[in-house]
């Protein structure tokens, strides 16, 4: 870490049950996996890397309605970079950030596991390599990786989604891995979740235009209806991991408390699939996607 304080991840092998329940349900809690003090550690280079954000240079809005009204050469480029997206709400109605900087950050992604050395010695970790093949993949992949503020107040709602709608692969293999770098609670925007959802299959694609293009389109492939009362609350103690299955539908509430609820996301495919040229992410760093660490 950059304040030199090594990284210690725990040894990791899932029970049968784990990978069953997994499978089974398209999700899985980790409680407490992770030590006080990584996520400490995390949360601390997060806000270096914020304090080393010229506000200025940029003004890109994160917000999951509406997505592809939102896409530009910034959200484009952070496939390869350490972006800034700020909150819907952070400005008042002249362009001003309402409250302090480090408040107004709605997520840093999407390439944290590449360009950070603290975030890619923790997101590349052996530990996470082996979970992955445990639940099925040949060949995991780091694509993708977001450190997600959830701030107080503002922090916006993200709507319900499939993570595979925006990490498309053939055959299907995305899974996402969630960690709970501060305390997710019902108050302050936990994730929730349809058990077994993702057996209806993946209901939407979203891509580019054409594979140099940065105008982007939703795809319609199946249509569905997520009702209410299927949606079960998620809320993990600080340190947790959450596993999804890139089919898994889920959200998270707005954050309407006084308290943050800080996350950092990873998303891995199997290289053994096909990745399609049209997928919004595409990324040249260091010849590809991330091998974990064998």
């Amino acid at each position: 870490m950059s304040a030199g304080i090594k990284m210690h991840l725990p040894n990791l092998t899932l029970a049968q049950q784990q990978v069953e329940q997994y499978h089974r349900d398209g999700y899985l809690i980790l409680d407490s996996l992770i030590s006080s003090e990584v996520c400490d550690a995390l949360k601390n280079r997060m806000s270096e890397l914020i304090d080393g954000f010229d506000a200025e240079s940029v003004r890109s809005i994160f917000t999951t309605n509406e997505q592809t009204r939102h896409t530009d050469q910034y959200f484009m480029d952070s496939a390869e970079t350490i972006s800034f997206f700020f909150e819907e709400e952070a400005f008042d109605e002249s362009g001003n950030l309402k409250q302090s900087l480090s408040a107004s950050i709605n997520k840093v992604g999407h390439a944290l596991h590449v360009k950070d050395d603290a975030f890619r010695q923790f997101s590349l970790a052996t530990v996470w390599g082996n979970m992955l093949r445990q639940l099925g993949m040949a060949e995991p992949r780091a694509v993708q990786s977001m450190y997600i503020f959830k701030q107080p107040n503002i922090g916006g709602e993200v709507v319900c989604h499939q993570d595979s709608t925006f990490l498309y692969t053939r055959p299907m293999s995305v899974i996402g891995l969630w960690f709970a770098i501060e305390e997710a609670t019902l108050e302050n925007g936990c994730l929730w979740g349809v058990p077994q959802g993702h057996n209806v299959g993946l209901l939407k694609r979203f891509e580019r235009v054409s594979p140099e293009s940065i105008e982007t389109k939703m795809v319609t492939l199946k249509e569905h209806q997520w009702h209410q009362y299927e949606l079960v609350a998620l809320p993990v103690s600080k340190g947790s991991l959450v596993i999804l299955n890139g089919e898994f539908p889920h959200l998270s509430y707005a954050n309407r408390s006084g308290k943050s609820r800080h996350a950092y996301a990873l998303h891995a495919i199997d290289q053994a699939c096909e990745y399609p040229k049209e997928n919004w992410l595409q990324s040249n760093v260091n010849n590809g996607f991330q091998l974990f660490h064998l």
